[in-house]
This record gives C-alpha cells, structure tokens and sequence, in this order.
C-alpha cells in the first residue's frame, strides 16, 4: 500500500525526498538517490533532478509514495 503525497507543481526527486521527510539535506538526498536506493515508475532512478508530477510512483527503502497534484 502506497501513500499518498500532494504537490502543487511538478517536482525534483531531491526535492521530494526532503518533503516526504527522507532526506534532512540535499546533499543527503543527492546521495540516496545515486546509491540507487529511488526507484520512480518500476524503474531505478539516479538523477536528483528527474521531475516528478502527478500519478508518479516512487519507491524508497521499500515504501511507496503515489504523487498526485492539488486540485
């Protein structure tokens, strides 16, 4: 089961995992992201800047996170 998280615009993956509380910093998210520890849509992701919108899917350490836009 996923939870869902609510932005306003698109999203950088950095970005997210300071949002979702993941992260503390960037260079902190910089660093769970180039370990290979995202994966976005059924697919690893290494780059801090892949910009996430609504209906993504991110996986991180095993919990789910649906991405869905404010109305």
């Amino acid at each position: 089961m996923y939870k869902e998280v609510i932005i306003n615009n698109e999203i950088k993956l950095d970005q997210f995992l300071k949002w979702i509380n993941i992260a503390d910093t960037g260079g902190m998210a910089k660093e769970i992201i180039k370990e290979g520890n995202v994966i976005v849509n059924n697919v690893i992701e290494t780059k801090r800047g892949k910009k996430l919108s609504h209906g993504d899917l991110v996986v991180i350490y095993e919990n789910e996170y649906k991405v869905l836009k404010d109305n």
